[in-house]
């Protein structure tokens, strides 16, 4: 029978929580098989896999641990009564998010490069630098990502980028844990960041605008959000 109505994804999310609430097939706890197993077995593509993995995690379902696979989270909600329609909000709230960032940051970014003070400036590439080095020690990069962010919305020197900080936050605690599954986010993070931090240390701000606005493209095209 055809599926209508939701993605496929959706519908794959459905079925792994299916099997966690209601087969008990895992356990709070329990790894799942790795995607080559989950996705032959569920008969989809690992792309579509891991968006689904993405929304589960998301809702606290799933933990994806980097390096070492995906666990289910030990989350006292979870039975066979849970609101899986709920699942389809999650596409929804990622894209007003990433489409906010990408509103506002490049061009916070622009006068960050322009009006940063030396000391100001100096802060940015630290936590730029220590977030690579949590990404290549496959630890948790999600208040250093924070830091780095926020340090460049202060750098603007206008409070009203400050006052957006909330939604930047949402944005990075969910998209960090839900793009680690994914090697060619975490590679096209690491790449994007330096090049943010190259043009900032050269108060290169069109650079520095350009260099965001693609950073944060490039998050919208991993999670597959489009700009339409």
């Amino acid at each position: 029978m055809k599926r209508t109505g939701k993605s496929l994804s959706e519908h794959v999310a459905e079925d792994i929580l299916a099997m966690i609430t209601i087969e008990k097939k895992y356990a709070a706890g329990d790894k799942l098989p790795n995607e080559n197993v989950l996705s032959a077995e569920l008969e989809v593509s690992r792309t579509t896999l891991r968006e689904a993995i993405r929304i589960l995690a998301a809702h606290q379902v799933l933990e994806i641990r980097r390096g070492r696979g995906t666990y289910v989270k030990n989350n006292q909600e979870l039975t066979g009564e849970f609101g899986l329609d709920e699942l389809s909000a999650f596409p929804v709230d990622v894209k007003d998010l990433y489409e906010m960032r990408l509103i506002f940051e490049p061009q916070s970014a622009y006068y960050a490069a322009k009006r940063a003070t030396d000391k100001e400036l100096e802060r940015i590439l630290h936590y730029g630098r220590l977030e690579e080095e949590l990404i290549l020690r496959q630890e948790d990069r999600t208040e250093a990502e924070r830091a780095f962010h926020k340090s460049i919305a202060k750098a603007t020197h206008n409070e009203f980028m400050n006052r957006l900080m909330p939604i930047l936050y949402q944005a990075i605690d969910k998209g960090v844990p839900l793009s680690d599954i994914d090697e060619e986010m975490v590679q096209n993070t690491l790449q994007d960041h330096r090049m943010i931090m190259e043009f900032l240390a050269k108060r290169d701000a069109e650079g520095a605008k350009t260099a965001m606005k693609l950073h944060i493209i490039h998050a919208m095209r991993g999670f597959g959000i489009t700009e339409d």
